[in-house]
Order: C-alpha cells, then sequence, then structure tokens
C-alpha cells in the first residue's frame, strides 16, 4: 500500500486515480489534493469538535452513508474522543492537521460535519458560535437567500452580533455567528429560533421557520435547529457530494449584495484562499494546545542527533523547518571515510536523502545502490566546507551539481523525478529494495507522445516581486478572466478550465478564428479567456455574462508544437516559440513583455489597469499543476483618497472605541458614501482619529445617500473636514469600496481637494 508524507505523517491511499465526481472526472487524489491545500484554512473551524464523516465510496452518482464511530483500522496518531450516546458510546475523531484531511479524503470522505460546540476536556462544551442553515424552497433561487441572509445580518447587527456568510455547496447559505461569550447549546438555539421567527413575521410570503415542508413553498426556510447540541453541519471549505465538487465556500458580503451569485467549487476555493486568505478568520478562536499532547514531529530529529553546532560548521536549525516550493535538488560529493554522493531532494520542508556510493547513473543500462539516509534541513542545499573527523560524516562535503526537478511520482518505496541540472538531467528512478537500500536507475526517454488529451496548468505563487534580480525575471501583466488550456489539431479545438472543465462550447466563439490560423499544426497553449471594456481594461463581470463571441485569448505560454513537448524548456525560448507562431494572427493577443526593472513592470501594469503582475523565471520549465516560486504574481491595490463623515463603535477588542470609518467624496450637496474602512490602523492611530474626531461630532449624517443598515447601525456623525487615503482592491457594482486599507490622513488635502479617481 503507497503512503503520503503529510505534515510528518504517513498517510496510507489506495486507489488515487479512481473518478468520485464522475461528471468532471474529479479523483480521489484531487479530493486529498484540495484537503491537504485548503487545511491552514479548514482546520480552525473544525478545531475541538467531533467530525462526522459522510461517504460516497463508490463516487457521487452512488449512494452514500454517514460514519460517525472511528473504525479500529483508523491511524493511531489520529486524535479522539469518546462520547456517551443514548445506547452506545461512540468514538469521534478531531482534526488538527493536514493529515488529518488527507485521510479524510483518503476514506472517501468527500464531506466533513461538526456540531457549533468544542469539547471541553472530555465532555462537550458550550456553543463558541451560531449558525443559521438558509435553505430555498420549490422556485426560490441562491439570490433571494442572499438577499434574506442580508436581512439577517442587519437584524443581528442590531443586537451586537456579526455573521459570516458561507455559500454551502448544495443550494443554500450558512450564516455564522461567532459568540463572544460561549452559550450552551440550547441557548444558542433559543436564540436563533428568536431571530428566525421573527424575520417569518416581518415577511411571511418570503420566509419561514417552521420545518414543515409544505411551508417551504416558494420561500426561504431559516433553520434555527442546526445549533442543537446533537446536530452538526457540514464544515467551512468542506467539498460536497453533489454531482459536481462544490464546497462550503466562505463569501464576502459584497458578493450577496451583487447579483449572479453562484456556488463555487474546490479549484475555485482554492485560488480565493491564496488570493485573499480566509475571510472566516474572526469567526473561530484558536484552540490552546492541552499540556499533556504529544509534540509534533519533529523530521530532523535524527539529524541533530548526530551533529554538535560546537563542533560542525553543517547548518543546524533549531525552529520549524522552512517551506521550499519541492523543486530542488542537490548532490553533494562527500569525501568521508569511503568517497560517495549525497543525492538530496526537497521535498515537504526537508531533503529526502540518500548516499549513492558511484554516484548518479549515466547509462539506463545500469542500476546504482542508494542508501536511505536521515532527512537534511534545506539550508544543506548549499553546504560546502569540512565536517571535522571524529564527527558524524567527517570529511569534505562539495556540491557535484544541483538544479530544479518534476515529481512524476512519490511513493513509500518508489520515486521518479527529472532532474534539470548542469550535469544531471532525465528521468531518474528511486526503488526501495529492503531496509534501508534502494535502487537507482536512469529512465529511458519517454517517445514522442501524440498531442496531449489534458495539462493542468502551472499556477503562480503570490509574492512581492520588487526586490527580483534584473535579467532573471520577465514581466507579463496579471489578466481578469478565466484560465484556459487550448488543444488546437488541423482546425478542430478543445478548451478546458483549470480543473478540466470543458470550455470549448462556452468560449468557443472567441476561438474559432485562432483555430482556423492554427489549421496546419498541432498545439496546446496556455492563456486567459478575457473580455475588455469600453477602456481596454478586462473585465471579470462582463466575462461572466458574455456569450463567447466577444472573448478574446490572451496567450502566454507555448506548452506542445508539432509533436514536441516543450514543457521541459526554458520559458524564454517557450515564449519566443510562441511569438513566432502567432506572429500576423488577430485572432489571439500575446501580451507584451513589460521591460525594464520589477518596479517598472509594476508601474506600467497600475497606469494601464491590469490587476497585476506575473514575474516569470527566464531559465524556468513548465511545471504543469504546481503552484511555483519561479512564478511569482502580485495584485494591484488601488488608492483613493477619502473624507470622514462618521465612524462606527468597535466590537471585542475594540470595544468602546472606535471601530470603523464612514467615508465619501464630495458632491453638491454633501458626501457620496463609499463605504466602511475597518481595517489597516495601529491602536495609536485609532486613539489619535477618535481624539480628532470627538469635537467634530455632529447630530446629521453628512451623507447625500442613506447608508446600509449595518454601516449606519451605532453610527456616530462628523462634520467632514478631514481627509484621508486608502487602499483597495476594485469597486463594486454599487460603487463601493472593496477591501479598503487605511493608509492615513492627508494634511495636505482640503475636502474640496477631494475627488473620486478617474479608474473606478
Amino acid at each position: 500500500m503507497a503512503s503520503l508524507d503529510i505534515a510528518g505523517r504517513k498517510v496510507s491511499v489506495t486507489n488515487l486515480h479512481k473518478v468520485l465526481f464522475p461528471e468532471t472526472g474529479t479523483t480521489k487524489s484531487q479530493i486529498i489534493e484540495y484537503y491537504t491545500a485548503i487545511a491552514p484554512a479548514m482546520l480552525p473551524h473544525m478545531a475541538g469538535r467531533p467530525v462526522t464523516r459522510k461517504r460516497w465510496p463508490n463516487g457521487v452518482d452512488q449512494s452514500s452513508f454517514f460514519e460517525k464511530n472511528l473504525a479500529s483500522s483508523a491511524p493511531e496518531w489520529l486524535d479522539r474522543r469518546d462520547m456517551q450516546h443514548s445506547d452506545r458510546v461512540v468514538t469521534y475523531p478531531l482534526f488538527s492537521t493536514a493529515a488529518d484531511l488527507a485521510w479524510l479524503g483518503q476514506q472517501a470522505a468527500i464531506e466533513a460535519h461538526v456540531p457549533q460546540w468544542r469539547f471541553d476536556g472530555n465532555a462537550p462544551g458550550p456553543a463558541t458560535r451560531m449558525v443559521f442553515d438558509l435553505d430555498p424552497g420549490d422556485d426560490v433561487d441562491l439570490g433571494r437567500c442572499a438577499e434574506v441572509a442580508c436581512e439577517i445580518r442587519d437584524m443581528i447587527a442590531e443586537i451586537g452580533f456579526t455573521a459570516f456568510p458561507v455559500t454551502s455547496g448544495s443550494k443554500g447559505i450558512h450564516l455564522y455567528v461567532p459568540l463572544e461569550k460561549p452559550l450552551t447549546p440550547s441557548g444558542a438555539s433559543t436564540v436563533a429560533k428568536q431571530v428566525a421567527t421573527l424575520l417569518e413575521e416581518r415577511s411571511p410570503d418570503r420566509v419561514t421557520a417552521t420545518m414543515a415542508k409544505a411551508r417551504r413553498t416558494g420561500r426561504v426556510f431559516v433553520d434555527w435547529s442546526q445549533n442543537n447540541g446533537k446536530k452538526t453541519t457540514v464544515a467551512p471549505y468542506s467539498m460536497r457530494g453533489r454531482s459536481a465538487p462544490t464546497v462550503a465556500a466562505p463569501r464576502s458580503w459584497d458578493e450577496l449584495e451583487s447579483s449572479g451569485l453562484e456556488q463555487l467549487r474546490f479549484e475555485e476555493v482554492l485560488q480565493r484562499f491564496h488570493d485573499d486568505g480566509d475571510l472566516l478568520a474572526e469567526l473561530d478562536p484558536p484552540v490552546e494546545k492541552a499540556p499533556d499532547a504529544p509534540p509534533l514531529p519533529d523530521k530532523l530529529a535524527t539529524y541533530r542527533s548526530k551533529r554538535s553546532p560546537k563542533k560542525t560548521s553543517e547548518p543546524i536549525p533549531v525552529g520549524a523547518e522552512p517551506r521550499g516550493n519541492d523543486d530542488t535538488f542537490v548532490i553533494q560529493e562527500h569525501h568521508a571515510r569511503r568517497l560517495h554522493y549525497d543525492f538530496r531532494l526537497e521535498h515537504d520542508g526537508v531533503l529526502v536523502s540518500w548516499a549513492v556510493p558511484k554516484n548518479i547513473p549515466d547509462d539506463p543500462n545500469q542500476n546504482r545502490l542508494a542508501v536511505h539516509t536521515e532527512d537534511h534541513p534545506l539550508e544543506y542545499a548549499t553546504f560546502e566546507g569540512s565536517i571535522p573527523k571524529g564527527e558524524y560524516g567527517g570529511g569534505e562535503v562539495s556540491i557535484w551539481d544541483s538544479g530544479t526537478y518534476e515529481l512524476e511520482k512519490w511513493r513509500e518505496n518508489e520515486v521518479i523525478v527529472v532532474l534539470h541540472g548542469a550535469k544531471a538531467r532525465g528521468r531518474f528512478a528511486l526503488i526501495k529494495t529492503k531496509g534501508n537500500q534502494w535502487l537507482m536507475h536512469l529512465m529511458k526517454d519517454k517517445p514522442a507522445n501524440d498531442l496531449p488529451k489534458s495539462i493542468v496548468p502551472m499556477l503562480a505563487t503570490a509574492g512581492d516581486i520588487t526586490d527580483l534580480p534584473d535579467g532573471d525575471w520577465a514581466f507579463e501583466g496579471k489578466w481578469d478572466g478565466f484560465r484556459v488550456i487550448a488543444r488546437f489539431a488541423h482546425g478542430e479545438m478543445k478548451l478546458e478550465s483549470r480543473s478540466g472543465k470543458d470550455l470549448t462550447e462556452r468560449f468557443g466563439a472567441g476561438f474559432s478564428a485562432l483555430a482556423v490560423d492554427l489549421r496546419e499544426h498541432e498545439a496546446v497553449l496556455d492563456g486567459e479567456a478575457v473580455v475588455f471594456d469600453a477602456d481596454g481594461i478586462t473585465s471579470f463581470e462582463m466575462l461572466q455574462s458574455s456569450t463567447g463571441r466577444d472573448v478574446r485569448f490572451v496567450a502566454f505560454d507555448l506548452l506542445y508544437l508539432n509533436g514536441t513537448s516543450l514543457l521541459k524548456k526554458k520559458y524564454s525560448d517557450r515564449r519566443r516559440l510562441l511569438e513566432l507562431l502567432t506572429t500576423g494572427m488577430d485572432s489571439v493577443l500575446v501580451p507584451e513583455a513589460l521591460t525594464g526593472s520589477a518596479q517598472d513592470a509594476l508601474a506600467s501594469s497600475v497606469e494601464r489597469g491590469w490587476e497585476g503582475v506575473v514575474a516569470k523565471r527566464v531559465d524556468s520549465v513548465y511545471q504543469p499543476g504546481k503552484r511555483a516560486r519561479t512564478w511569482i504574481k502580485t495584485k494591484n491595490w488601488r488608492t483613493q483618497e477619502v473624507v470622514i463623515g462618521g465612524w462606527r463603535r468597535g466590537r471585542g477588542r475594540r470595544g468602546g472605541g472606535l471601530g470603523s470609518l464612514l467615508v465619501g467624496v464630495p458632491e453638491q450637496n454633501g458626501l457620496r458614501y463609499l463605504g466602511r474602512v475597518g481595517t489597516g490602523f495601529t491602536d495609536q492611530a485609532l486613539d489619535a482619529l477618535a481624539e480628532m474626531l470627538a469635537p467634530l461630532e455632529c447630530e446629521e449624517s453628512p451623507f447625500t445617500d442613506r447608508l446600509p443598515t449595518a454601516d449606519r447601525t451605532d453610527a456616530v456623525w462628523v462634520t467632514p473636514s478631514l481627509v484621508g487615503e486608502v487602499r483597495f482592491y476594485e469597486w463594486t457594482d454599487s460603487m463601493h469600496l472593496r477591501h479598503p486599507s487605511w493608509r492615513g490622513l492627508r494634511d495636505d488635502k482640503q475636502p474640496v481637494d477631494v475627488v473620486l479617481e478617474s479608474n473606478p
């Protein structure tokens, strides 16, 4: 049985290629990868809570079952609690690591359900949050659910509660409400029922708080009973066992207030988490580690035990291992008691290491012995020097070769990688024979393939590009559209999304001319389907409503051409071939390279109104499905000068003081409202603002439009005389600031100087 090394745990896996979502072809492997990647966001909302699993062992088109009790075959490292039910004792798992979620996926447990309470020791504790399950009846769409969610948000804001929306991944919406003072489950149910009942009284034709199905037709059922201590709700970020792999996805209120709200799939949710973080970060307090809890596994414990920092110059980190990109290898020539070569692969935070006495094979007809040794820290990849005699591994160490690698397979007894070094190049297999002994084999080159059926696109890592060295990186614009892998073969085409979804019918009208232009070729291009607005700026909103004819293809990579795979070619070579292939074609846009430094590229992207910049290392190979650090993306945040027209009182840590500012821009009879700013302040800035705003308080709102209920609740109005600046991501449909962050006061500006920026 194969296993995965995740968070220091060995997770046994089987049938990784088994399709669990037939409609989309989503496999068990993809489910495990999603749960492992989303773990930092998902685990805080499951921590301390018993996990009930809903399993589809034969796929979502077959029968499923709920599983509470933990089977005896569950791994020993999985945390668990015994809980007395009326007729039996049930052992529940508790999740706290990415390995736990990987095990969930291995079980084909597509859904994870948890209650609103956490364990207090070995007994159920109080509820730390409330939940409202908004279930649409017949003839009710998700948009109506969103309207009801906004009403509940405004209603509970009046009694000091904050709500966090989650589209359930099924039909409706879940609203989570953190409880600063935990309640008993019955107390939480009582509060939730009162809210639901009051809402039904206000809108009986739109809302029902009654469970009877006959009452739900044409209404939204506000299910308050999910707060019962015996009930569970699907966990935030959990996948759902529907025909498509949707997710219980955290959303922003701006999304709920906009049209076109839809359930999200797991690829979209993962991308949103990478781009924006966890939208539920303020929902659940952290769980304190129990004093008697076992320490986290230390993969470098053996390495440290064999070395003394007082006696060797080898790197011996004392803290947590840094995380790389799992794509670096090094071969070190080691003149110890006997000459050998240390082959090391960066994997899961360490350098997995083998001692190869005769160095790596250079002929497919020979095998070389490779002895598996202890994991080394990532810092060891650059180590050269002398290890004192008498110490472990005493002798001279030098780097024989290093570079990057592509991973094809990593199992407990087999590893296959493609090395890209100055000396070590090609496909190598490491096969375990017995104990710590492995065989290393140079594999024959794969024969030329026909046009590949599918390629999962390479992804960029979010980061800062301003310090990248000149000459090593190329810069392109970042586009606001749909990622597309486009396959062309003699006039035929197929368009696929990142997840493999067929987009040919949806966008084919916009790509048909390119298929004709490439009719003499077989090619696979990577790029973005976009729609340009009247100002020549890509608009995701226009793309979503497009019929396909106004869609343009921005091609930024060439992956395959006329029988030759280009994946192992340098980016600079792929780019040159792409430009040559598309010369003179109006059917495709190849984005111009942004010349100059990273700062120049960023400035140019801001000037042109682009979403951001992607930096690509010129010598980087294409790594399908990999989020690599050889591609780095950065988004542009816009800025806007604003006038302060009011403020709202804070809650929690800011209780009693200034919580957020209400800002706008001057127009003829007052201020045009732009939104609420609640982040970006230091404690000192909040104190200074409170002191400056106190003498400016007035009775009436200076804003010309009526503010949303949630924003005007507890508002304190002020004379609009202070000017500040905010940073924000984009404008909402209602012309409010999306994700604004305070940058500071502008003492050099008067309100009359503030205007709406020209690029909203």
